[in-house]
């Protein structure tokens, strides 16, 4: 036999379609994505926005006329640059000229007593490890599903650009350049792209330039760079969500995974285990743990059911058992008695003996002719019928029919029968032959046990949805104790003036095994006089009617 898994294919199975909703809650991670780059873009356009602003501010405040040209005063527009900035935490901005010439920093400015005071940006807060596990966990499993790299479109942009010595803008004449400020005609300036990136620390930048316009000239550009720490800060705090959410669903799908398979894959595990003892023969009739069959569910019915099929197979093997036996038994009289008078045989000379011993034989093997016919009848029985296909039967136009034919051949002295029945409408779902045989049987034993020219009763009606029929005699009725022992296998009350042999003890057996198939009850009881005295004994079929 093959080695089990301890993870049973159910559980597999069960742990697999609770998954596939958690795909698709890591699928929904991707469009983080989609969200961070809206974040991106409303923080550009409000950068760009400021810019503008220090653009407009520095072109109406820090422009001279210098021999007719307008260009940019450097003392007047790097204090005026440090004052705009100033309200900005983590922003830098730059003033180049249209030739690219470095002319004011916010980060630069006169100090007391004139020196000059370079304020560096500050340095970034150092990311917690929670974040820094929460963004690594994120980065391989969107990059195992994406294949790496910033999805966003923005995230990247400008790369390749060599940075300035400052390391935070991008160069200033490819700004220049894309801006129009360094062209030497009047063409109307266009806007830059954004510059968004990722220092080496990891802290995310955006860099926006704006054309600084007096008048239809453009005398300079201002770069406006800021650190973006809120996108990165928001975009941690949805992931940190989602995973959180993710990894309790995931506990969850395997708590829930487990449970049912503790609930339906180890009890159908047991449900297996026992039909195969059965299957085996290791077992009697099994008895499953009441937690199994007392569920109130599908697996509690299958449990019932198998329990049920069990008891019923075993109680079948127990009958075959036993009917083998009862067989063996009958058999074996008969043939003990051919064979004692075939052994006598051979030593009588009397010729009036000798024909004595072969009528004794002819008779036993007549006996085990009958016996071995209604044997192979009754163990046939049940599968024919079961292969059989019922079709409506009209008991009534039956007992007629029964009726009818005792009449046309009644031998003299034989029991008269009288017919107590409807016309029609006695209608039952069944074997018409089989049921026939059924009635025949106990018309048959009812002859038997009737007095010469006595009665025999064959009554019909039909009672809620029942159809009753009766066979009733004036016989000498049915010892009290046997009532029920007359429908056992070779069970045999037959007169005293009946040949003995001439039953097999089969036929209310089988008459019971045909009733039963036909979802039916045979009884039998006596018949009573007033006086309490038995009168006759009455076989009793209730069928149920047709339709019902």
């Amino acid at each position: 036999m093959a080695k089990k898994s301890r993870l049973s294919r159910l559980l597999r199975d069960i742990l697999l379609v609770n998954l596939l909703p958690l795909v698709l809650i890591f699928a929904a991670l991707l469009y983080l994505d989609q969200y961070q780059q809206g974040l991106l873009t409303a923080e550009v356009a409000a950068l760009r926005e400021q810019a503008r602003i220090y653009a407009g501010a520095i072109a109406e405040t820090a422009v001279q006329n210098n021999n007719g040209q307008q260009a940019l005063d450097p003392n007047l527009a790097q204090p005026l640059l440090y004052s705009l900035t100033e309200p900005t935490p983590n922003a830098q901005a730059l003033i180049y000229g249209p030739d690219g010439e470095l002319i004011a920093n916010s980060r630069v400015h006169p100090g007391a007593g004139g020196a000059i005071v370079v304020e560096p940006l500050a340095a970034p807060p150092p990311r917690g490890l929670f974040s820094r596990v929460i963004s690594f966990v994120y980065d391989h499993l969107s990059g195992s599903v994406t294949g790496g790299g910033d999805q966003s479109g923005l995230i990247g942009s400008g790369a390749g650009q060599k940075p300035d010595t400052l390391g935070w803008q991008p160069d200033a004449r490819t700004v220049l350049q894309m801006t129009g400020a360094g062209s030497t005609d009047n063409a109307a300036p266009h806007e830059a792209p954004p510059f968004v990136r990722r220092d080496s620390q990891g802290v995310l930048l955006i860099t926006v330039a704006e054309p600084i316009q007096h008048g239809q000239q453009t005398v300079g550009t201002v770069l406006l760079t800021r650190e973006a720490s809120e996108v990165d800060a928001a975009v941690l705090a949805v992931r940190i969500s989602i995973l959180i959410l993710f990894a309790l669903a995931l506990a969850l799908t395997v708590i829930v995974s487990f449970y049912l398979a503790r609930t339906i894959a180890r009890p159908l595990s047991r449900l297996a285990a026992a039909a195969e003892r059965m299957r085996e023969g290791r077992a009697g009739a099994q008895i499953l743990p009441k937690p199994i069959t007392t569920r109130n569910d599908e697996i509690g019915t299958l449990a019932r059911t198998l329990e049920g099929t069990s008891q019923a197979l075993w109680s079948r093997m127990d009958a075959i058992e036993k009917f083998a036996a009862d067989v063996a038994h009958e058999i074996k009289n008969p043939l003990s008695s051919i064979r004692s008078a075939v052994e006598t045989l051979s030593r009588v000379e009397d010729p009036a003996r000798a024909s004595r011993l072969l009528a004794i034989v002819t008779q036993d093997v007549g006996r085990l002719d009958r016996l071995i016919t209604d044997i192979s009848d009754s163990s046939r029985l049940d599968s024919e019928l079961s292969r059989s296909r019922y079709e409506i039967v009209d008991m009534a136009r039956m007992l007629a029919t029964l009726a009818e034919i005792h009449d046309a051949t009644r031998k003299e002295g034989s029991p008269f029968v009288e017919l107590d029945a409807p016309v029609t409408g006695l209608l039952v779902r069944g074997s018409e032959t089989r049921l026939v045989q059924v009635l025949r049987n106990l018309i048959g034993n009812a002859i038997s046990f009737s007095p010469e020219n006595g009665k025999i009763f064959l009554r019909g009606r039909e009672t809620g949805g029942i159809i009753e029929l009766a066979v009733e005699d004036e016989g000498p009725g049915i010892p009290d104790g046997k009532l029920d022992s007359i429908f056992d296998r070779f069970y045999s009350e037959r007169p005293q003036s009946e040949q003995f042999g001439s039953h097999s003890g089969l036929g209310l057996s089988i008459s019971r095994q045909i009733v039963e198939a036909h979802r039916g009850r045979i009884s039998a009881e006596n018949r009573r006089d007033e006086d309490g005295h038995v009168i006759g004994a009455r076989f009793v079929i209730r069928l149920p009617k047709a339709g019902t």
